[in-house]
Parts: structure tokens; C-alpha cells; sequence
């Protein structure tokens, strides 16, 4: 029942809260705030008190077709990210919006957003996931459309109708799982133990279906084109949509699909494996390569999304404990980094008015804070060692070479040329802020233009942890190697 109050409490009252006529912002910010705080730790205490044998069934579709809240290992670690992320992206919220109008709205959508990401992570067979999944297009539509200003209608309806043709694939997958598979609920190596061999080409092509319907959200290629374009959302938005929101929780509803429902079995070794690998493989080094000819700062960080997700697909894809170790790794520390740059880029432009990698010459020095967490976090995501980057990246490069065959050279050859490209792309605005070149440097003010600490202390907790997991995350590691290992 803790499970369901948890996901429906925030859509509740963020549903409501456009009732109220609150007299300041103030109001309305303690309002939302509280709120969001009490999710998380409502969220934090179902994750340590929670048993992966408690399930609540909250509506029946069917006599075998059930809604439920379940958490295992991995539900456990999507929602504890969530839970740490979100209240911090809505304090940061506060002061980013009164440049855009509209609070009540969007602080409404971006409430219910909330409980519908603990819905998919807090999904208890691939019925309920699928439900939260397009619940989430709906919540986040309004947040990417917020105003109609700036070019966002057209980019909303492209995230729309991209999300109904993923919505479509995924629906044609999942159906086959629930109609062949032993049961819809999560099994760690899949329900589909008792196929006869002339069923399994079927379930192939089915599963296939669903990574191109999850994939979606995923950006994996070539149905990404709808996440650079969504980077003209609210920054506040768009740290979400690239962070955990959306992105995340298309790369964990591929981890579901593959690991959890059709299971590594059926698909090793098969065409089933190689496309989607090859397709992942391949947006990892394209999405890179995209973000370095990009030279909007906001549209270059999106493109650096669409590759490392597929880091994380990638890694699922290699069908090994190893892989998935490496890409539940990268699920969160590429959270946190990618979080952090967004929020800082959102600072930079809400200050400064600056939006191109070519106008951030001297501002590390006017804005010291904003750009020692972009810093700090671009260089964890280029993977220097010893950054979380650089862990998470070594994990699935090791992977790789351990799953044999052609995956052995194409996982770190992807890994490597990306990393090259991903130091391009983020350590030249690094070096325009704090070095700007001479004639640049004579004509920087020393007025410091950091935010204020609705801004400012999001940034600096996001890089704070981002240094303390990468000097201690032992207990992080293991836990998720137990979950990779199918233990938890």
C-alpha cells in the first residue's frame, strides 16, 4: 500500500495544486517543495523497508493482466536515484522559472511527473511498466511544450509522435511476452523458460519490437532526433528529461525488457542481440560526434545524452552480469554528471543571456561556482580517473571484452572513440570560461554573476556527491553487483 500512496501522492496533489490560489511564490515554492520531500523520503523509506516478495496489486485489467508495485534490486536503485534527484532539481526550479512565467502550470506537471517515474520504477511486471511508460509521455508533453514559446510546440509534437510510434513497437513486444511468457511479473533471466524452439524466432522479432518502442526514449538511432530537439524546454525540464526522468527510464525499460522479461537465453548469440547492439554501439559514437559539431551549448550537452545512454544499453545488450554491472553504473553516475551540466548551462543562460559554446569565453572567472561543478562534472563524463566516469566506463569497456567475439572489439572501440570525442566537446568550453583568450581577458568584469542558492546549492550537492562516490562507493558497487548478479 506504501508503494501506491508513494506514486499517487505527488500526482495527487500536484494535480490539485493549481486550486489553490496561493498569495506568493513562496507559498506555492514551501508547497512544492514539501511535497516533493515527502516523496522522497516516503521513496526512501520503501526502498530499506520494502521485500521483493511484497507486491500490491492496485488494478486488474484481466484475470491475469494486473497492475502492480513491486521493488526488487533494481526498482530499489532506480528509486532511490530519483529520490535524491528530484528534490534538488525543484529547488533549483524555483528561481529558474521566475524568468518564464507560467509556475503554476508547469510546478503542476512537474509534481505529477514525479509520481509517475516511481511508477516505472516501482513497476512490478511489464503491464504496469508499459502503463507508467506512456503515463510519462502525457505528464512530460505540457513541461517541453511549456508557453508555446521558442520554437516548443514544434518540438513537443515531435516528442509526441515520436513516443506514440515507440509506443506502438513496445506494445506489439510486450503483448507476445504476456501471452507466451510463464508470468508478466519481473523474473531476473526472463519468463519465457518454457518456449517451444518454433516460438522462439517469433519471441525474437518481438523483442526487437520492444527495444525499438523503449529505444525510443532511450534516443537510441535513429529514432533520437526527438531529444536534441526538446533541449528548447525549461532547463529545469530538460536536466530532468536527460537526467532521470524520460531518458533513464527508457534505458531501464530496455534493462527490463531484455533482462527481466524476455531474458538473455532466448536473444544470445541471435540476430535479436547483434542489431540492437550494433544500433547502440553506433549512436554511442554518433551521438559524440554530433556534439562536437554542435555549437549551442544546451543542444551539444542533449547530443552528449543520446550517446550515453546508449552506453547504458550498450552494456545491457552484451547479455552478462559485467554488462549490466557496467550499465546500472552508468545509469546513475551519468545522472548526477549529466544533471549538474544541464543546471549549470541553465545558469549560464538565465544570468548571461549566453547560449553558444563560443560566447562562454572568461565566465569562470564571473561565475566561479556555476563553472567549477560544469567542471567538475565534465571532467567525470570525458572519464578521467578516478571520476565515477571513468569507473562506470572501465566496467563496460571490461565487459565487453569479456563477452568474446565481436563484441569484444566493437564495446570498447565505441567506449574509446567516444571518450576521445567527449573530451572535445566539454573540455573546449571548459577552457574558453576559465583561459579566454587575451584580448577576451582584458575586457572580463569581475562582477561574480553566480545564481543565488536556490541555484547554486543544487549544484554544488550534485558535484559534492559526484566527489564523494568517487572516493567511496564501495557500498554503491556492490550492491549494484548483487542486483547484476541477479542476487538481489
Amino acid at each position: 500500500m506504501l508503494l501506491f500512496l508513494n506514486v499517487l501522492f505527488p500526482v495527487f496533489m500536484g494535480a490539485v495544486l493549481p486550486l489553490f490560489h496561493f498569495k506568493s511564490r513562496i507559498l506555492r515554492s514551501v508547497y512544492v517543495l514539501l511535497v516533493t520531500c515527502m516523496t522522497s523520503a516516503l521513496a526512501f523509506y520503501n526502498v530499506l523497508t520494502s521485500s521483493a516478495d511484497s507486491a500490491f496489486v492496485f488494478l486488474h485489467l484481466t484475470e491475469k493482466a494486473r497492475c502492480v508495485l513491486q521493488l526488487d534490486g533494481a526498482g530499489k536503485l532506480f528509486t532511490a536515484l530519483v529520490a535524491f534527484l528530484w528534490p534538488m532539481a525543484v529547488l533549483y526550479a524555483f528561481e529558474y522559472m521566475e524568468h518564464e512565467g507560467g509556475e503554476n502550470s508547469f510546478f503542476s506537471w512537474y509534481t505529477i511527473t514525479y509520481g509517475i517515474t516511481l511508477g516505472i520504477s516501482m513497476s512490478g511486471d511489464i503491464i504496469t511498466l508499459y502503463l507508467f511508460y506512456e503515463l510519462l509521455t502525457l505528464s512530460t508533453l505540457p513541461l517541453v511544450m511549456h508557453r508555446l514559446v521558442n520554437g516548443r510546440a514544434a518540438a513537443g509534437l515531435k516528442y509526441l509522435y515520436y513516443s506514440l510510434l515507440g509506443a506502438g513497437l513496445a506494445f506489439a513486444g510486450i503483448m507476445l511476452v504476456f501471452f507466451y511468457g510463464d508470468s508478466a511479473s519481473f523474473t531476473y533471466g526472463g519468463v519465457l523458460s518454457s518456449l517451444a524452439d518454433a516460438q522462439k524466432p517469433l519471441l525474437r522479432f518481438g523483442y526487437f519490437l520492444a527495444f525499438l518502442g523503449m529505444g525510443v526514449k532511450a534516443a537510441v538511432f535513429p529514432l533520437h532526433d526527438w531529444l536534441p530537439s526538446v533541449s528548447v524546454a525549461p532547463t529545469p525540464v530538460t536536466a530532468l528529461l536527460h537526467a532521470v526522468a524520460v531518458v533513464k527510464a527508457g534505458a531501464f525499460a530496455v534493462i527490463r525488457v531484455t533482462f527481466y522479461a524476455f531474458g538473455p537465453a532466448l536473444i544470445a548469440g541471435t540476430w535479436a542481440q547483434a542489431v540492437p547492439f550494433c544500433l547502440a554501439a553506433f549512436t554511442v559514437v554518433f551521438g559524440s560526434a554530433m556534439a562536437v559539431k554542435e555549437k549551442h551549448f544546451k543542444r551539444r550537452l542533449a547530443y552528449s545524452t543520446v550517446s550515453n545512454l546508449c552506453y547504458i544499453v550498450m552494456g545491457a545488450l552484451l547479455l552478462t552480469p559485467q554488462g549490466l554491472d557496467g550499465a546500472f553504473n552508468h545509469l546513475i553516475f551519468h545522472a548526477l554528471m549529466k544533471i549538474s551540466l544541464f543546471c549549470a548551462c541553465g545558469a549560464i543562460m538565465t544570468r548571461t543571456g549566453r547560449e553558444y559554446v563560443a560566447e562562454l569565453h572568461g565566465l569562470g572567472h564571473s561565475m566561479p561556482v556555476t563553472f567549477v561543478a560544469l567542471t567538475v562534472a565534465s571532467i567525470s563524463l570525458v572519464g578521467i580517473p578516478p571520476f565515477i566516469g571513468f569507473v562506470s566506463k572501465w566496467k563496460l569497456a571490461q565487459a565487453g571484452v569479456l563477452a568474446g567475439s565481436f563484441y569484444s572489439i566493437a564495446a570498447p572501440a565505441a567506449l574509446i572513440l567516444s571518450a576521445i570525442l567527449t573530451a572535445v566537446y566539454l573540455f573546449v568550453p571548459i577552457c574558453y570560461a576559465w583561459f579566454p583568450a587575451q584580448d577576451i581577458q582584458e575586457h572580463t568584469s569581475d562582477e561574480k554573476m553566480d545564481p543565488s542558492w536556490r541555484m547554486k546549492l543544487p549544484l554544488l550537492v550534485w558535484c559534492i556527491s559526484i566527489l564523494v562516490l568517487t572516493f567511496y562507493s564501495a557500498p554503491l558497487q556492490a550492491f549494484i553487483a548483487d542486483i547484476a548478479n541477479g542476487i538481489l
